[in-house]
């Protein structure tokens, strides 16, 4: 795969952008220099900013998976064309920064603690929900020949010490016997042998659904789908103002004011605190952080022996996502910073090259070819929602997937978009409730969540 450098703007991409403080987000920012950025296509045509006031039935914001998603199947199952507005490039956050990883789940909770949170029948309907999801997901990829190289072949959830081998047999046990659904467990010995040989790995549990994509490919041609199908794609457009009189909803962008009876929220964790009242504090933005190796040699590749491109993910609770791509390079991710003032110091890169070399010794000190970081939009209850915004009349957002989005988000663009053509939903936790609010002020939360990472490191590293 050759390697470009693909650049839309003239203003740089800010490396130390916070939504927890940041008044606003673009227009004219350059991407953040990822692998998938680099090696994608130049992206398909969108509609460009918006240079006038004007009326739309529907107002989507942002572009990324669950915007796009949200605009196809209004046009598909609804007949809608919407107007989709994107405060820079074309998925400009968390759809073209995450690890391309695309599992069966939908937030960070696992089936237990379904059963523990909701019961056992809600449970049940949740996983029926998450498996009509992945369906949709890869159908959306088949159907539109969509070219953002999938690799499937299930998700491997790796675990990285002795002691949570008990729970990850309990979790298994339970997929099987209760929902039905075939996950197995590998010991250590088989999963070196035909899957990766991490060295940190005790065992895994394997789920069949699983796909690794090409995260810009895959947002771009959601993006093509969309434009084909009606929908109207406005890059360098952010929203910096929002009202709502007689029944109309005004979005203010730098070229015009979009007026709207209908409002769908997809920006995940990088609108700005200002968009709306309704919308503060709903969530805990998250860094993570994201390498790419150079392309590894033969005996590098045998010394990982990675033989698979599918998802593999270790058990911690601030775990490593990592892959081997189709070009051999190596992807790994985990969590990093906690303010975006902190994003570029050194102890967080070199903090995600121990953990590579960990698991895979022969790549310590090996060059790297990409090393970016970006925003994760957690819930406070860890678990997304699709709902309504109350006393806010054609208001809705899609928002809290926790590191879990890039396959849900499909089908939480496809929910979010029945709720705006005022279709009934499934009755689950997730739809027609909002996202807890967090009500600390913004330097207080840095704290907790300081705290919090610095206690979950010593859980995870504890044998």
């Amino acid at each position: 795969m050759q390697l470009s450098q693909q650049r839309r703007a003239s203003k740089p991409y800010d490396p130390l952008y916070d939504p927890m403080t940041a008044k606003g987000l673009g227009p004219g920012n350059d991407y953040a220099p990822t692998y998938w950025i680099a090696t994608a296509d130049d992206a398909p045509q969108d509609d460009g900013p918006v240079t006038s006031d004007l009326d739309a039935d529907v107002v989507v914001i942002g572009s990324g998976y669950t915007g796009l998603s949200c605009a196809i199947h209004l046009a598909k199952e609804h007949g809608i064309k919407a107007t989709v507005l994107e405060a820079n490039g074309v998925a400009y956050g968390c759809s073209t920064r995450n690890g391309g990883q695309a599992q069966i789940s939908s937030g960070r909770l696992k089936r237990s603690q379904w059963i523990d949170r909701w019961g056992l029948d809600v449970a049940k309907r949740l996983h029926a929900e998450v498996v009509e999801a992945f369906a949709l997901f890869t159908g959306l990829i088949r159907d539109h020949a969509i070219a953002c190289e999938p690799q499937e072949g299930g998700h491997y959830y790796i675990a990285h010490k002795a002691s949570v081998m008990p729970s990850l047999e309990s979790e298994t046990r339970l997929l099987n016997d209760t929902f039905g659904y075939a996950a197995r467990m590998m010991s250590r010995e088989e999963l070196h042998d035909s899957v990766a040989r991490d060295m940190e790995a005790h065992g895994a549990m394997w789920e069949p659904d699983g796909t690794a994509v090409h995260a810009a490919k895959l947002a771009f041609g959601y993006l093509r789908v969309a434009r084909e199908l009606g929908a109207k794609v406005h890059t360098d457009s952010p929203v910096e103002g929002w009202e709502y009189r007689d029944g109309i909803h005004h979005l203010r962008t730098p070229g015009g004011t979009v007026r709207a009876r209908r409002v769908a929220v997809a920006t995940a964790a990088y609108a700005p605190r200002s968009l709306h009242p309704q919308l503060r504090d709903r969530l805990m933005p998250i860094m993570s952080n994201s390498i790419v190796t150079r392309e590894l040699t033969g005996d590098e590749r045998e010394a990982i022996g990675i033989r698979t491109g599918s998802p593999l993910t270790d058990t911690r609770t601030l775990r490593h996502y990592y892959r081997l791509l189709p070009d051999n390079r190596l992807q790994i991710g985990s969590r990093a910073a906690i303010t975006g003032r902190d994003a570029a110091n050194p102890a967080h890169l070199n903090a995600l090259r121990d953990g590579m070399a960990r698991k895979f010794p022969a790549l310590r000190g090996i060059e790297l070819d990409h090393s970016w970081w970006g925003w994760v939009d957690v819930s406070h209850d860890m678990m997304p929602r699709i709902t309504g915004m109350p006393d806010l009349p054609g208001a809705y957002y899609a928002l809290g997937y926790g590191g879990n989005g890039v396959m849900y988000s499909a089908m939480a663009g496809r929910r979010m978009a029945q709720l705006v053509a005022g279709e009934a939903i499934p009755k689950l936790p997730i739809f027609n409730t909002e996202l807890p609010h967090e009500g600390w002020k913004t330097p207080f939360r840095r704290l907790g969540q300081r705290g919090l990472y610095h206690y979950y490191h010593f859980r995870d590293e504890r044998k």
